[in-house]
């Protein structure tokens, strides 16, 4: 199967904005001290309703459209065990995280505050540093999966690129400010917790180079099934592990359920819309 260069750099450009909004998050840590945690958490549900509803409405059925020359029972039967493995893959890397320092973990913004309230400061101040390097490893250990299925579904169909792109980079924000405050509160350095932030975004572009270079030669119909369904469990992990649960943490019930359906309601409208262009 073969792309044009103008398809491949716009796929490429959706996944490096996203990844940069990593950068973005980490930026508005340096200088926004108190953040709206209602908008966060609408925000939040939102990216999970986009999500949720492009893997089940679209990228499955296009999995299944994918391995039809199989006959129907056996692709559904491979699409169902590709989106449980690309669940899976995702909670393997996630397992592979420590819980103190995965971003996936839900922690208080108290944990960052007060390192200069006692006589410990500057151990308190290493932890803290420490602690904001280890979540910007993580963080660019999960956008490496992230990066390879934005940038696989806005190669094959530009159509629920965008609306994906948008969701990911709403949900990095909020990574790049876990990352950016706790190294700017621990050095005092603006610099350095913007760049940090903004190198663990650039593994999503990088996850899109390097599965894009693996899988390209051998890119056809049946794999094409397999990324789907794959890129289809990753989403649907991300929103049930990962934003829902931080959209829940930030909010109350109404905002969370508000923005979802929001998400969901922007994606189902702007794919009618692409029916009629």
């Amino acid at each position: 199967m073969e792309f044009t260069t103008e398809a491949i750099l716009f796929a490429f450009t959706l996944t490096l904005l996203a990844g940069l909004s990593t950068g973005l998050g980490g930026l508005l840590a340096l200088f926004i001290r108190q953040k709206d945690t209602v908008a966060l958490s609408i925000g939040l549900g939102f990216s999970a309703g986009v999500m949720i509803y492009v893997s089940f409405v679209e990228i499955l059925p296009e999995a299944l459209e994918s391995f039809e020359t199989m006959g129907y029972e056996m692709a559904h039967l491979y699409m169902v065990l590709c989106f449980f493995a690309g669940i899976g893959i995702t909670a393997l890397i996630d397992r592979m995280v420590p819980g103190d320092i995965n971003p996936h973990e839900l922690h208080k913004g108290s944990e960052f505050v007060g390192i200069d309230a006692t006589h410990d400061q500057i151990n308190k101040a290493r932890a803290l540093k420490r602690t904001g390097v280890f979540t910007a490893v993580a963080i660019a250990i999960h956008n490496f999966p992230e990066g390879f299925a934005t940038f696989t579904v806005a190669l094959v169909d530009p159509t629920i690129a965008i609306p994906i792109a948008l969701a990911v980079a709403i949900h990095n924000i909020p990574e790049g400010v876990a990352v950016g405050l706790p190294i700017y509160h621990a050095t005092g350095s603006r610099k350095k917790g913007f760049g940090y932030a903004l190198l663990s975004g650039l593994a999503e572009p990088l996850g899109a180079l390097v599965g894009f270079m693996l899988l390209m030669p051998f890119l056809n119909e049946t794999t094409l099934g397999v990324v789907f369904a794959v890129v289809a469990g990753i989403m649907i992990y991300i929103s049930f592990d990962e934003l829902l649960p931080a959209a829940r943490e930030y909010g109350s019930g109404h905002s969370v359920i508000g923005g979802l359906i929001g998400g969901m309601a922007l994606m189902a409208f702007s794919l009618v819309l692409f029916d009629f262009v």
